[in-house]
């Protein structure tokens, strides 16, 4: 279940790294397990299975210390986190049955190809939702059924790839809370915490049929948490709402690029 790997020279870059991880998951939303994925593989050269674990086991402090720090400024809505959240349980154990019965060239593989149609998404829907503030389209109004459906499906959605490669289900939760329409900053808040709740499920699945390298996530916590308590400080001192666009075609591209560089290994 646990294991300590060898210190390499390359581990003490681990804590700078995880500041930059903790800082912005808790600024743009997630926890940044996205990104601890593909450090581990591509940079450290974990074997895919034991990095989709550790990186969950990596994600918890930042989505504990982040989520904290969200409920103190109030950018949490517990109502719309609880449903992501329920539905995300469900996708949570079936994600990490998922991963113990496919290779780590075909986990690589579809995590580069899901990485790419998320940000995809995430980047057409943007260009809409500007196009519709530019030509000053009227928003319809979601209902209350309209929200919990898409809720329900995302938040599962999201459960199952947190579970199946170990990054947290950042962009399903945050394309779901972006379709349903809150505002900026509650979708990080509440992002954090349904991602908190799919990891800590998706980490006592895997646990049971993997290991977690505590080592790497010694190294990688040392920092990450200072940049977690760092994040929703930041935050709650700008402005988002001129910007928002903007930080999501930013994220989209972070996404496109992570997903192409785990594709060409």
């Amino acid at each position: 279940m646990f294991e300590f790997s060898q210190i390499e020279s390359v581990y003490y870059l681990l804590p700078l790294i995880g500041l930059l991880i903790g800082f912005f998951g808790t600024i743009l939303g997630g926890g940044g397990g996205f990104f601890i994925l593909p450090i581990l593989t591509l940079l450290i050269g974990v074997p895919a299975q034991t990095a989709v674990i550790t990186s969950l086991a990596a994600t918890l402090p930042i989505c504990i210390v982040g989520s904290l720090g969200h409920f103190n400024k109030g950018n949490i809505d517990f109502k719309v986190g609880l449903k992501f959240a329920l539905a995300g349980i469900f996708g949570a154990f079936i994600g990490a049955s998922i991963t113990s019965i496919i290779t780590a060239d075909q986990l690589r593989i579809s995590f580069g190809i899901y990485s790419i149609v998320i940000a995809s998404n995430l980047f057409i829907s943007t260009w809409k939702r500007k196009r519709a503030e530019n030509n000053k389209t009227r928003k319809q109004v979601l209902t209350g059924f309209s929200r919990n459906i898409q809720s329900s499906v995302f938040g599962f959605f999201a459960g199952t790839i947190t579970g199946t490669f170990g990054t947290s289900g950042t962009a399903p939760v945050l394309a779901g809370l972006f379709a349903i329409r809150l505002p900026f900053k509650l979708i990080i808040g509440t992002s954090l915490l349904v991602v908190l709740s799919n990891t800590f499920f998706a980490v006592g699945a895997h646990a049971l049929i993997g290991k977690i390298d505590l080592t790497l996530i010694c190294f990688l916590t040392a920092g990450s948490v200072i940049g977690a308590v760092i994040g929703p400080k930041f935050l709650s001192k700008i402005k988002t709402d001129k910007s928002e666009n903007k930080l999501r075609y930013l994220y989209a591209a972070i996404i496109v690029m992570l997903g192409t560089l785990m594709i060409m290994d």
